[in-house]
């Protein structure tokens, strides 16, 4: 009713002209309460506006409704960015919304206490827990992955009783990458990888090799320079490239800010893009489609990524513990811009 302050279940319960207990157990439906005190209950409930108790009803179910987002940054970053942060929150808070869950960023915790994580998911009595850009090697993070609780780790290879991986098909995209390059007449072929100790640069760079290995074309020495997914790395790489006695006429970059900064080293090296040297980036961020020559590369739908990490959690709570962990692949698409010398799509 409007206008009516919101009663809790003891006042309710001496309305009623019964316990506390004999309310809840009516208000959840329990065979105990007879028909006639369920509807005498239930009637009166909503006439005075009760609202349960959140707090009492995470207590009774040991569910609270929460996921908890665990986000740390490489510490190489320096306090950078995430590229495509906000667009995997944007696709998760949606799909925990439509839910009726909600999403907390857990803070991060010390290396020396090795059950903080635990802690956090007990103290809160969360549904489930996203990972991004994490160590799951640390002992915090293998405490947490040995527990029930269910775990989706973000371009994040997870294992234990209840996790899983999303990601895009980091393989089938470097593939693509190298098919585009070679369609345009490129047999000399060259690579800027991520962190190999990482889950996508790792698979990047297996299918970029399997796509050379498939047209038969060489992996030439020095033709794979490991970088870091950050500008300077993507430079430094160009750099050596082009310094081989037979540079590559073409670049797959995995990663877009190295990309660009790949490109601007070219030409300061007085080099043509694409005329002396194609590029291909990775991710397909804002930049990408900004710069001159306008950078082709592999587009990753990032909202996706929070939409299916949602639904993957929710899979995960209702599986048996047992359950092996799984990865789940995303599609990628191509975007043909001038830094390739395709025609722009």
């Amino acid at each position: 009713m409007s206008g009516v302050r919101p009663v809790d279940i003891d006042e309710l319960a001496r309305r009623s002209g019964v316990s506390a207990a004999t309310v809840s157990r009516a208000l959840n439906g329990r065979p105990e309460v007879s028909a006639a005190t369920r509807a005498r209950i239930v009637a009166l409930a909503a006439e005075l506006g009760y609202r349960p108790n959140a707090s009492a009803r995470t207590l009774a179910s040991r569910r609270s409704g929460l996921i908890g987002l665990l986000w740390d940054t490489d510490y190489r970053s320096g306090g950078r960015q995430h590229p495509f942060l906000q667009e995997v929150l944007i696709g998760l808070k949606a799909a925990l919304s439509d839910r009726g869950q909600g999403l907390i960023l857990l803070p991060i915790v010390p290396p020396d206490d090795e059950d903080g994580y635990v802690r956090l998911a007990r103290q809160y009595t969360l549904d489930g827990i996203v990972m991004m850009g994490v160590d799951q090697h640390t002992p915090q993070v293998r405490a947490l992955l040995a527990t029930p609780v269910p775990c989706v780790g973000l371009d994040l290879a997870l294992d234990g009783p209840r996790t899983a991986s999303v990601g895009s098909d980091n393989r089938t995209a470097a593939a693509d990458a190298v098919a585009h390059l070679h369609a345009l007449g490129h047999g000399r072929i060259a690579t800027i990888t991520g962190p190999l100790d990482l889950w996508p640069a790792a698979e990047r760079l297996a299918g970029f090799r399997a796509e050379l290995a498939r047209r038969r074309l060489r992996r030439r020495p020095g033709y794979e320079v490991t970088g870091d997914f950050f500008a300077a790395s993507g430079a430094a790489g160009m750099r050596r490239l082009l310094d081989l006695p037979t540079p590559p006429t073409a670049v797959f970059v995995a990663g877009d800010a190295m990309a660009i900064a790949a490109m601007r080293a070219a030409a300061d090296a007085g080099r043509t893009v694409p005329g002396d040297v194609a590029v291909v980036g990775f991710d397909d961020i804002d930049a990408a489609a900004m710069v001159r020559p306008g950078l082709t590369t592999i587009a990753q739908d990032y909202r996706r990524f929070g939409t299916t990490a949602a639904a993957v959690l929710a899979e995960l709570a209702a599986a048996p513990a047992t359950e092996p962990s799984r990865s789940v692949l995303l599609p990628t698409r191509l975007v043909v811009r001038e830094s390739s010398g395709g025609t722009a799509t």
